[in-house]
C-alpha cells in the first residue's frame, strides 16, 4: 500500500505532492481499483431491498480514494508530465476504463438502480436526489447496461481502445510542440519584436546552452512573434510549424488516431442505439440535438460572415497599402491586425502590458471575487505543491470558515501542455453532516519574468486568467451534497458561463481601477486607455466569431455525420468543412484536426459549440449586472445562489431563469459583438 492509498495526513488533507514518487502510482491505482470494486460488490450484493440511500447514494460516494488518485495523477500528466508518467497513463487508462465498464455493465447493480428508478415517484426525494437518481440510471442505460453480452463485450473493447488513443493523441501534440525550435542568431531577424519577448527568447536560448534567441510553439513565445516580428518568412516558418503539429507523417502523426477515434465513437453510439456520437452526447446538453447545434452555429454564421468578410477585406487592403502584400496569408493575420488596431485605436499590447503585472492581476481577480462573493484569499506556504512555480492559497468566507484550497500555476515548461484550464484535486460534498471543501487549481501559460522585468500580461492573457478564475469560482463556491453534482459537474454547454461572464469585468473601469497599475510607477491605468480597451473590444469580432464557428462545425462534422467510415483523408474532410468559413488561403502542410485536443483528447467532442452557446448566456447575464451595477451585491448573490453554488442539481435553464428571471436571448451577444445595432 502506498501513501496515495491512505487518508492524507496533511493540512486540509491536501495532496502530499513532494512525497509521491512516480513508482507509487501504478500500485496505488491497482489497490484503489481493488477497494472500489469491493465497495461496488457490497452495494450490488446487498440483501436488503434497494433504497435511494443504500444504492444510489452509496454508489455516488464509492471509489473516493480512486477518484482522488486519478485527479492527482491525470492533472500532473497535463501540468507536470514526463516519459514515466506518460507510460503509466497508457497502462492505467485501460484499467480505469475497464473498471468503469465493470460498474455500468454490472447486472446486479443495475437491477438495484433500476428498481429505485422505477419507484422514484413514491420516494419523496428532493430536487438534488431526483437529479442524482436520474443521472445514475442514465449512467447505466447510456453506457450499455441494457445491451446483450456480445454488445457489452464490444463496448468494453471500444472504451479501452478509446482511452489509449486519446492519451496517445495528447502525447503526440505535446511531443510535437516540444520538438520545434526556431533558432535565431541574427538580431535583425527579431525586428519588431518587443524587448520583453526578445529577452525571454534570449533567456530560453541560454537555458539550453545556445547562442542567440529561441522561439518555440509555446504560446508566450509563439504569439508575440506572430504578432510583432517583421520578418515575414520567419513568421511563415513558425505558423506552418504550429499548424503542422502531428500532421507530418512521422512517429507523432495523429491522422490515423483522428480517424480511429471518430470511427470508434460512432460505433459506440450505434451500439447504444444512437444515430451518431453527437446524438449520444447532446442528449445530456442544453442544446439536446445535433440539429439544434447546427442551426445555432449557422444562425450565428449568417450574422458573422458578412462582418468577417468585410473585416478581412479591410485587413488585406491595409497590408497591401502598408507593405505591398498581394495575398494575405495566415502568418500575416496577427501581424497586420495588430498594426491596424494601433492605427485605428492607437492601442497596442506593449502599451498595456506595464499595467498588467501578473501579481497585480491576480490580486485584482481576488478583490473582485471578494467584492462580489465575500471571499478572502490568503497565500499560504504550509501546503505541498508539485512545482516551485505553483502558488497556493487558502480561501475563506466572511466568518473565516474554509471555502476552498486554491492552486495557481502560471508559466510554461516542457512537461506542461499548452493552453489554460481549471481542474479539481478534490471535489466539494456533504457527508455525515460535514461540508467537505474543494481543492481547485488553474493552470495557464503566461510569459515568465525575465532578469529585467516581472511577468507582464497581454490583455488577452488578462482575460484568460479571469476566464479560468471564473471556472475556479464555480468549483470553490460549490455547495451540493453529492460529489458527482458538485461545482463544474454540469452540462458542458453551461460550464463556460461562470468563466466567460467573469471576463466582462476586465473591460469595466470600476474593476480595472482595482488592479491595472503601472508596475514601475504605480500609476493607475489612464482613462483614455480604458476607453480604448472598450472601443477595441469588438475589433475583428466578425473574424473571431467565424473562427469559433468553424471549429464548432469541424467538431460536428467528425461526430454528427452519418458514418466516419467514409472519411479516408483527414485533411480533405477538414478542407471541405472549412470551405464556408474560410478567409485565408489554405496551407497544404497544415491540419487543424490532428492537434484539436479539445475534441480528440479533452471533453469537448460534440461540444465545442458550447463556447459560443455560453457567450449568449454570459452576454445576457452580464447585461443584468450592467443594469444594476457591476458590483451589485444583490445580483451577485443571485448568481452565486442560483448558478455558482448549485453545480448540476437542476437543469441549467431552470437555474439560469431563476437567476435572470427569463430565458437568455442572443441579442445581447450580437450587440456586444457589434454584429447588430445596439
Amino acid at each position: 500500500m502506498t501513501l496515495l492509498n491512505t487518508p492524507f495526513d496533511t493540512l486540509y488533507q491536501t495532496a502530499p505532492f513532494s512525497k509521491i514518487k512516480n513508482e507509487d502510482y501504478l500500485p496505488a491505482f491497482l489497490q484503489a481499483i481493488k477497494e472500489a470494486k469491493a465497495e461496488i460488490d457490497a452495494i450490488a450484493n446487498n440483501t436488503d431491498a434497494p433504497t435511494f440511500e443504500n444504492t444510489i447514494e452509496a454508489l455516488d460516494f464509492s471509489g473516493e480514494q480512486l477518484d482522488r488518485i486519478s485527479s492527482i495523477f491525470f492533472n500532473l500528466n497535463s501540468a507536470e508530465t514526463n516519459d514515466t508518467i506518460q507510460k503509466i497513463a497508457q497502462e492505467v487508462s485501460p484499467l480505469l476504463s475497464e473498471f468503469s465498464n465493470d460498474i455500468t455493465l454490472n447486472e446486479d447493480l443495475f437491477k438495484r438502480v433500476k428498481a429505485v428508478y422505477e419507484n422514484k415517484d413514491h420516494l419523496n426525494l428532493n430536487t438534488e436526489q431526483n437529479t442524482l437518481l436520474d443521472k445514475k440510471y442514465k449512467g447505466f442505460s447510456r453506457n450499455g447496461a441494457n445491451l446483450d453480452e456480445d454488445k457489452k463485450s464490444r463496448l468494453r473493447e471500444i472504451d479501452k481502445k478509446l482511452s489509449q488513443l486519446k492519451l496517445k493523441f495528447g502525447e503526440n501534440v505535446l511531443a510535437e510542440t516540444n520538438a520545434y525550435e526556431l533558432h535565431i542568431t541574427n538580431e535583425e531577424d527579431l525586428s519588431g519584436l518587443p524587448e520583453g519577448a526578445k529577452e525571454a527568447a534570449q533567456q530560453l536560448a541560454e537555458s539550453k546552452q545556445k547562442e542567440g534567441w529561441l522561439i518555440t510553439l509555446d504560446y508566450p513565445s509563439y504569439i508575440p512573434f506572430m504578432t510583432y516580428a517583421d520578418n515575414r518568412e520567419l513568421r511563415k516558418q513558425l505558423a506552418i510549424a504550429s499548424g503542422a503539429k502531428a500532421f507530418k507523417g512521422n512517429e507523432f502523426d495523429n491522422q490515423e488516431h483522428v480517424l480511429h477515434i471518430a470511427k470508434l465513437r460512432h460505433e459506440r453510439a450505434n451500439l447504444l442505439g444512437y444515430k451518431t456520437h453527437a446524438h449520444f452526447v447532446l442528449e445530456e446538453r442544453m442544446a439536446k440535438t445535433p440539429e439544434n447545434v447546427e442551426q445555432f452555429l449557422n444562425e450565428l454564421l449568417k450574422k458573422a460572415k458578412p462582418a468577417a468578410k468585410k473585416e478581412f477585406e479591410n485587413l488585406a487592403a491595409f497590408a497591401k497599402d502598408l507593405d505591398g502584400i498581394e495575398t494575405l496569408q495566415k502568418w500575416d493575420g496577427s501581424y497586420y491586425a495588430e498594426k491596424l488596431k494601433q492605427k485605428l485605436f492607437n492601442l497596442d499590447d506593449e502599451q498595456l502590458k506595464p499595467y498588467f503585472k501578473l501579481e497585480h492581476v491576480i490580486d485584482g481577480a481576488f478583490t473582485i471575487a471578494e467584492r462580489l462573493y465575500d471571499l478572502k484569499f490568503e497565500e499560504i506556504d504550509t501546503i505541498d505543491k508539485y512545482h516551485q512555480d505553483v502558488l497556493t492559497y487558502k480561501v475563506t468566507d466572511t466568518k473565516g470558515d474554509l471555502v476552498s484550497i486554491f492552486y495557481a500555476d502560471f508559466f510554461p515548461r516542457s512537461g506542461k501542455r499548452n493552453g489554460a484550464w481549471m481542474t479539481v484535486y478534490k471535489p466539494q460534498y456533504i457527508k455525515n453532516d460535514e461540508n467537505s471543501r474543494p481543492h481547485i487549481s488553474i493552470v495557464c501559460n503566461f510569459t515568465k519574468p525575465t532578469k529585467s522585468k516581472p511577468s507582464l500580461l497581454t490583455f488577452n492573457e488578462v482575460t484568460t486568467l479571469f476566464h479560468e478564475f471564473g471556472h475556479a469560482l464555480h468549483g470553490m463556491l460549490a455547495n451540493t451534497t453529492y460529489p458527482s453534482l458538485s461545482g463544474t459537474s454540469v452540462f458542458w454547454d453551461f460550464v463556460e458561463l461562470p468563466s466567460q461572464v467573469l471576463e466582462n469585468w476586465c473591460y469595466e473601469k470600476e474593476a480595472l481601477e482595482l488592479f491595472a497599475t503601472h508596475y514601475q510607477t504605480g500609476d493607475m491605468i489612464p482613462m483614455e486607455l480604458i476607453e480604448k480597451i472598450k472601443a477595441s473590444a469588438t475589433f475583428h469580432e466578425g473574424m473571431q466569431t467565424l473562427r469559433q464557428i468553424s471549429f464548432g462545425l469541424l467538431d460536428m462534422s467528425w461526430h454528427a455525420g452519418e458514418s466516419p467510415e467514409t472519411i479516408t483523408s483527414v485533411k480533405t474532410h477538414e478542407s471541405k468543412v472549412f470551405e464556408n468559413t474560410k478567409l485565408y488561403p489554405d496551407v497544404a502542410e497544415n491540419c487543424m484536426s490532428t492537434s484539436f485536443s479539445h475534441i480528440f483528447q479533452g471533453g469537448y467532442s460534440s461540444g465545442y459549440y458550447s463556447y459560443k452557446w455560453a457567450e449568449v448566456l454570459d452576454a445576457d447575464a452580464f447585461e443584468y449586472f450592467l443594469e444594476q451595477g457591476v458590483f451589485n451585491k444583490d445580483v451577485a448573490k443571485k448568481f452565486k445562489d442560483n448558478v455558482l453554488s448549485q453545480g448540476g442539481i437542476e437543469d441549467p435553464m431552470t437555474l439560469y431563469k431563476r437567476f435572470r428571471g427569463k430565458e437568455p436571448r442572443p441579442d445581447a451577444l450580437l450587440k456586444r459583438a457589434g454584429l447588430i445595432e445596439k
